[in-house]
């Protein structure tokens, strides 16, 4: 009988709502808490997150490029401010000036190209000591006096989700050292920093992960569900093998039933073997490698027949214990995830929690 050869990915924006309006609580009211949607909202769509977000009374929003940037100001409107993490980048001039686009500027060349061309709102980085991105100390001081333009001046920590780890209150030190004297809102912490306590909040939190029901912040509400339909089931005898490279060896009558998902829809090859995923709330283990389109499964014992949906990421397994499998985080997983899913937004009329 025909089956649907489409995965389904399910995102609950009220669930990201409720993790956003969390979060926000852990500061004070005086500390804004913005929102980071690029990479496609973390795979989730950030038209669709960034408008739930918008009317719960988030202002300022985080992407990484400017045509990141330039879609989200197409989905929010013009009232709230976008900033772009990259920096700034002359051959995108036109998409800063026309999409109202504030860049976060990395160095110094960046910082004077802005301060004599434009005459908006930005934002500076300082490296604290992740060393990746921003000014060190010394070129930050080369650019003196800064214009009134300049509205943040932010920083990234390394490894706060080990709260043990002696570098959080390096960087920590080291932000408020570079800062000194400055007039401009502070921001040092994503999810990982908030977690670390008022300390690392200043004037505002750019939480990430955490919106979307990833680790490390353990009371976040799941966000994503993904699900694959079966469309095969067939049995194998022992000695057969099954999938690229044949690494997966029948070691007696086996079941083997394969899903309409793969590396292309995000499932990342690594997962392989020691991954399971779950019918009707049984695990269920991979059967060889994750290929480009088609998973196969070992449902040997059960009853799985074509039609039937496998769930991927769901009650029984979040994305974090799914990343786990593969050697990752959920972060890969999630902004991993393709086009081929057929999405589905899953929210009450009454989003606006927080207004």
């Amino acid at each position: 009988m025909p089956t649907s050869l489409t995965s389904r990915l399910t995102v609950d924006l009220d669930a990201l709502v409720a993790n956003w309006v969390a979060l926000d609580s852990m500061s004070l009211p005086e500390v804004e808490t913005a929102a980071v949607v690029k990479g496609d909202g973390y795979g989730c769509g950030a038209a669709e997150v960034g408008r739930a977000l918008a009317r719960d009374g988030v202002e300022t929003f985080f992407v990484a490029v400017p045509s990141e940037g330039v879609a989200l100001r197409e989905a929010i409107g013009d009232d709230r401010a976008i900033y772009i993490l990259g920096g700034y980048g002359t051959e995108e001039q036109l998409d800063y000036r026309l999409h109202d686009l504030r860049p976060v500027l990395n160095s110094a060349n960046q910082a004077f190209t802005w301060f004599e061309h434009e005459d908006a709102p930005c934002a500076i980085q300082l490296d604290t000591g992740m060393n990746r991105l921003g000014m060190e100390a010394k070129e930050f001081a080369s650019l003196g006096r800064l214009p009134d333009c300049v509205d943040l001046v932010m920083s990234h920590m390394g490894n706060a989700d080990d709260p043990a780890d002696p570098l959080n209150e390096q960087q920590l030190e080291t932000f408020r050292e570079m800062t000194e004297g400055v007039q401009a809102r502070l921001s040092l912490s994503a999810t990982a920093g908030m977690l670390l306590g008022p300390d690392f909040h200043f004037d505002m939190v750019r939480p990430g992960i955490g919106l979307y029901g990833g680790a490390p912040y353990r009371y976040a509400r799941p966000v994503v569900r993904v699900e694959s339909p079966v469309i095969q089931v067939r049995d194998v005898a022992p000695g057969e093998t099954v999938g690229y490279g044949a690494t997966f060896v029948a070691r007696r009558p086996t079941r083997i039933a394969t899903i309409s998902a793969g590396y292309a829809d995000g499932l990342i090859r690594a997962l392989g073997h020691g991954a399971n995923v779950y019918l009707r709330d049984v695990p269920v283990p991979l059967a060889g490698r994750v290929s480009m389109d088609l998973i196969t499964l070992d449902v040997t014992g059960l009853e799985c027949r074509a039609g039937d949906m496998i769930e991927i990421i769901g009650p029984n397994q979040d994305i974090d214990r799914l990343a786990k499998s593969a050697g990752t985080i959920g972060h890969e997983i999630l902004t991993s995830l393709g086009p081929r899913y057929g999405r589905t937004y899953s929210e009450t009329e009454d989003t606006a929690l927080h207004q």
